[in-house]
């Protein structure tokens, strides 16, 4: 899409893109603000577009046949031959006989997609374009990694980090990285994953690409619905929305991706947790300012959510961080001024028992332009509060947290570090540590924890 307009807004940060022949339509109108301010370099190179770049329980769904997390024995990778040509849409969606009128409609271009835009499941008119082509935000494929002690050489201590451990392989997916490009397809424990971040929801979520025996691998389509991250995948050329985990246009319409935990922490409380883990390498294949944050100031939680339309759910500020869960069909939203106050939640809903866990030390990764030299947010963790058969409860306590029926004392990614317990490991509960407008706007349902006395 083009520049003109957005030019004038962002001269000083995207001087270079005047030569690369843009046309006269921006993918913004002159009334928005953009996310950048005017001594950054935007998340693309000159010859590239601006990167500006969802509802689904996250109760992660099970294939008939692929427990998830797990791997799949019926996989290509594992030489059964591809189910690709059986995959289609969900039960119960039907093409769309005026499709292309509604496309028209929306103004929702279609050049350079070999998308099935007759099966979708959201109104087109939903979708925007976020500045930027297929693509234009680059996935990695294939990413390299590095031990901890030379990702140390240029990680901060505070800087955040998606934590995501499966089958023992613990890895670090850096925020100075994934603000860059938004997707790595990686292969973790045996299994085919999608770790993925929406800077403009502040949305880290890591799934499974399997489905129904065929990995999919996914990039950044340039479009969004809600202001967060469509992706697509290069199988079908289905669109998924990266917050819901469903696919909302093409042949795969309505199905879902199985979601697997995953947590923003710090690169000091990953690498405690995990010393020999492995952390996502600088060595990507592109030339990025990685340290740096393209979105300076964007997470004042003064400022409205940049090309978000629709009405905000005015229960808390737009971009609040709350950790965003589904526990039985019921969508809960943790506040983190809250969290921050109360260091623990104990909470029962239905039959489940969880334990909220937050701790100071975690640096925003949308807040200065130095990653590294952000403001404090802290970070928060979700678990299934039976171990081994016995409920238990948690308190903070000086820099961990403590169970109340035997002393054993946790760390925020929730491994026993002594007492009775040491040595065990409390089982992650998925969620996500997004902004409120971009929960809300998917789950207007939600619950929101008020604290212990509300």
């Amino acid at each position: 899409m083009a520049l003109a307009v957005a030019v004038l807004l962002l001269l000083p940060a995207l001087s270079a893109c005047l030569e690369s022949g843009v046309d006269s339509q921006a993918p913004f109108t002159v009334s928005e603000t953009p996310p950048f301010t005017s001594v950054e370099t935007p998340p693309f190179t000159s010859n590239e577009t601006p990167p500006f770049s969802g509802t689904g329980s996250y109760e992660a769904l099970t294939i008939e046949g692929i427990t998830p997390g797990q791997p799949d024995p019926e996989s290509p990778e594992n030489g059964a031959p591809s189910k690709l040509e059986d995959l289609g849409p969900a039960p119960g969606i039907q093409p769309d006989p005026n499709y292309q009128q509604a496309l028209d409609d929306a103004g929702l271009s279609t050049r350079g997609w070999d998308t099935d835009f007759s099966l979708h499941s959201v109104p087109f008119s939903e979708i925007i374009s976020g500045g930027v082509p297929k693509d234009g935000i680059p996935p990695l494929d294939s990413p390299n990694f590095v031990e901890p002690a030379e990702a140390g050489q240029w990680l901060g201590d505070r800087e955040p980090v998606i934590s995501f451990e499966l089958n023992g392989d613990a890895r670090a997916y850096p925020l100075q990285i994934l603000t860059w490009h938004e997707i790595v397809n990686d292969q973790v424990g045996g299994t085919p994953v999608a770790v993925t971040f929406c800077p403009l929801c502040n949305s880290a979520i890591v799934f499974d690409r399997r489905l129904e025996g065929v990995t999919l691998d996914f990039g950044t389509s340039g479009r969004l619905r809600h202001s967060d991250l469509i992706m697509w995948d290069r199988q079908t050329q289905s669109w998924w929305q990266q917050l819901t985990g469903n696919a909302i246009v093409g042949q795969l319409t309505g199905r879902q991706l199985d979601f697997l935990p995953a947590a923003i922490v710090s690169w000091a409380a990953f690498k405690e947790a995990y010393p020999q883990g492995r952390v996502l390498s600088r060595n990507t294949g592109h030339v990025r300012r990685y340290g740096q944050n393209p979105y300076g100031g964007y997470d004042d939680t003064a400022r409205p959510p940049f090309l978000y339309r629709g009405d905000l759910d005015g229960r808390l500020l737009p971009k609040e961080r709350v950790v965003a869960l589904n526990i039985e069909g019921r969508d809960l939203a943790f506040p983190y001024t809250v969290l921050e106050k109360e260091g623990v939640v104990n909470y029962t809903v239905g039959s489940r028992d969880i334990a909220v866990f937050y701790e100071k030390g975690t640096a925003s990764a949308l807040d200065s332009i130095s990653i590294k030299d952000s403001r404090d947010v802290g970070a928060a963790a979700v678990y299934d509060a039976t171990l081994q058969g016995r409920k238990l409860t948690f308190r903070k306590s000086g820099g961990g947290f403590t169970d109340n029926e035997t002393g054993s004392t946790w760390n925020l990614l929730g491994q026993a570090e002594s007492g009775e317990l040491q040595g065990a490991t409390l089982t992650p509960v998925v969620h996500a540590n997004h902004f409120w407008f971009a929960w809300a706007a998917f789950k207007p349902d939600t619950v929101i924890y008020q604290g212990s006395g509300g």
